[in-house]
């Protein structure tokens, strides 16, 4: 065993510790937040307070508060829930979407598989951020429509590696034994092809939520995702802009907690292909 193999070995549960630890945060800190810790109170006591400080009402804030006088700890934890949410439902049902086209296209062949590779190669031109700033546009901001255009604008490349995967697994012998026992298609394909072709889809999945959390963040930070009261890494970034100079934790917390996020999504399914490899 390489140096590389301990490595990658000590990525996956340190990167599955990171995702786990955060997402137990975002279930707990907003559950056990003191109350009126995300609401508006007495703003000139409570505002733009530096981290490791006490407010005018003596209230003890470990991350600050921001420029409304809300904790910015219980936000960042409360607007993981939505972005976390978003990128694993997201990911997860571009990703259902991407295996049933490209199990269709990899077992049907034919037209089938002509129009729906065409499908997905018009969509890979178009420029995915492009493309969801297109649709959320027209379509108003909000959270169904987020994970909406999240679904229909990721399960190309799914699609593409179950679709080959197919086409492998189709050409080997038992899959032709079968036939010619007259086992038919569908249930073949279900217990038999599809088991040994999601492999490949389930790393790209995995990678896939990584980055659905940055785009959802991106329309969040852009007006055209969630938006306030309601809390998401993307607009709290974005509400925090114009106080850099003044109070920068309202937007360095949540920029960190995204930056976490997506690099620890990324590592693990980097070493779930690796393993896969």
């Amino acid at each position: 065993m390489t140096a590389a193999d301990v490595s990658r070995g000590r990525t996956l549960p340190l990167a599955a510790g990171v995702l786990a630890a955060l997402t137990l945060a975002a279930i707990l800190v907003p559950l056990f937040a003191a109350d009126g810790a995300r609401d508006i109170g007495d703003v000139l006591a409570t505002r733009l307070v530096p981290p490791f400080s006490r407010d005018g009402r003596g209230v003890w804030h470990l991350l600050g508060t921001d420029a409304f006088g809300r904790d910015v700890l219980v936000r960042v934890w409360t607007g993981a829930r939505i972005s976390l949410g978003v990128g694993v439902t997201g990911s997860a049902l571009s990703g259902a979407l991407g295996i049933l086209l490209g199990a269709l296209a990899g077992w049907r062949g034919g037209v089938a598989d002509r129009a729906i590779v065409a499908l997905g190669d018009a969509l890979l031109a178009i420029p995915r951020l492009v493309l969801l700033l297109v649709i959320a546009s027209l379509w108003g901001p909000g959270l169904g429509v987020v994970i909406t255009v999240l679904s229909l604008t990721g399960w190309m490349s799914v699609m593409r590696l179950v679709r080959a995967d197919v086409q492998g697994v189709r050409a080997l012998a038992f899959v032709e034994g079968a036939h010619a026992l007259g086992v038919p298609s569908w249930r073949l394909l279900r217990r038999h092809v599809l088991p040994n072709a999601l492999g490949s889809a389930l790393v790209a999945i995995t990678l896939g939520i990584g980055n659905a959390i940055l785009l959802e963040s991106g329309l969040s930070f852009l007006g055209l995702g969630i938006q306030p009261p309601a809390s998401s890494w993307g607009n709290m970034i974005a509400g925090g802009r114009e106080w850099l100079m003044v109070a920068p934790w309202i937007a360095l917390v949540p920029g960190i907690a995204l930056v976490i996020t997506v690099v620890a999504c990324t590592l693990v399914g980097d070493a779930l292909g690796d393993r896969g490899a």
